[in-house]
């Protein structure tokens, strides 16, 4: 598309657009035809941002939409109907937990959770209903890790969809070159990093001739094979959900994203950096920090194997009670207080009375959140003076 060589992408902010002629709105609603049919399935600044993420994870396509839940919705709705399964491991953010938990059952699709430490026992869940394996690249907030490439080889050669939420480290975990079919993003987190535009964003694998999706289990996904081919995960994703649920993506905050996609791998090294300076740190002053940088942390050898560039911006820190913790965080002269991780500004929260909130303390359990738990996430001002800050909010509250 001609935009006269303008260096900042502009801001199509069109709604609709009109066709020339009857035969090129046919060719155009056909799929013949590149140019815009209407903003709900596909706006040009938007596609934009997505040529640019499907280039950034080695996919073939990418759809972005108005919020990074609407993405994981969008790509199960697009694969899972009444009567399907889903099998969820390892850590798992509020919002994701709630949706597989809570609102996909009334639309009959079960998901059986696992923790982290269960990857060996996947098989043992799968049936004949089994739909899509899912899991986050790294759990928010209990920041469990896993072996990806090792949950996709078992996906794989089970024939079952495998998805990835790999809104904490993109560009540091590439998702599809390990064997996901689907990566999904809160692009409103790290990728846009300043809280300035709600966005999120699915990519998609290239499909293999005559591989897993061309067999009974998703017989649906036949017309998108036929027409698209490699790219039937788009097209199934565009016209099952996006076209019909509405989970469009809007031109400004495309643009916005794409600002801050200009910038993602300076802030990737600093504040993944710093969360390793500052985990250390607080460790060694005797505070309950969880990094898995640390020597002592449970994922470790993972961290050191899998994750040689950092796990994105999450920290958490155990003060035992909510009071210890409501004192920490209302003492510091640094942090904001906001549901949000991946900014530019380190934000701190107290899970068990916000996000994680309605569920039930079994639930609490499953996802690691203790009644003492900050959620922190480092921002690119200098670590030396986020462990002063902290750690004179540490010695207030205690």
């Amino acid at each position: 598309m001609n935009f006269e060589k303008a260096i900042s992408t502009p801001i199509i902010s069109s709604a609709a657009f009109s066709y020339s002629t009857c035969k090129e709105a046919e060719d155009i609603f056909s799929g013949n035809s590149n140019k815009p049919l209407y903003s709900r399935m596909g706006n040009p600044t938007t596609t934009i941002l997505e040529n640019k993420l499907a280039r950034m994870d080695n996919a073939i396509a990418c759809i972005a939409t108005s919020s990074g839940m609407g993405a994981i919705s969008m790509s199960i709705m697009s694969l899972c109907s009444n009567g399907d399964e889903i099998i969820a491991i390892g850590g798992l953010f509020g919002g994701s937990y709630a949706l597989l938990s809570q609102t996909l059952v009334r639309f009959g699709i079960k998901t059986t959770f696992l923790d982290a430490n269960d990857v060996d026992k996947i098989k043992e869940y799968i049936t004949d209903n089994t739909k899509l394996i899912y899991c986050e690249s790294v759990g928010n907030p209990n920041l469990r890790l896993l072996n990806i490439k090792k949950i996709a080889n078992i996906a794989n050669t089970e024939g079952i969809a495998f998805m990835v939420d790999n809104t904490s480290t993109p560009l540091i975990v590439k998702p599809i070159d390990l064997g996901a079919d689907i990566c999904v993003y809160s692009t409103t987190k790290v990728i846009s990093g300043n809280s300035s535009a709600l966005g999120g964003a699915s990519v998609f694998k290239a499909i293999e001739k005559d591989g897993k999706f061309y067999s009974k289990r998703y017989k649906f996904m036949k017309p998108f094979l036929d027409k698209l081919g490699a790219k039937a995960l788009y097209g199934v994703n565009k016209k099952r959900a996006l076209r019909d649920f509405g989970m469009s993506a809007n031109a400004n905050a495309s643009y916005q994203t794409l600002l801050g996609l200009e910038t993602l791998e300076l802030r990737n090294q600093r504040i993944n950096s710093s969360c390793e300076i500052i985990s250390q740190a607080l460790d060694d002053y005797s505070i309950t920090i969880n990094h898995p940088s640390l020597k002592s942390n449970i994922d470790n050898k993972l961290y050191k194997e899998y994750y040689p560039n950092g796990c994105g911006s999450v920290i958490t820190i155990d003060m035992k009670t909510k009071q210890k913790a409501f004192k920490f965080l209302d003492s510091s002269k640094l942090l904001t207080l906001t549901a949000n991780i991946g900014d530019s500004r380190t934000l701190g929260l107290h899970m068990a009375s916000t996000i994680f909130s309605d569920f039930t303390q079994e639930e609490k359990n499953f996802l690691g959140i203790s009644e003492g738990l900050i959620r922190l996430s480092i921002g690119l001002e200098n670590p030396y003076d986020i462990i002063d800050d902290l750690i004179n909010c540490y010695s207030l509250s205690k």
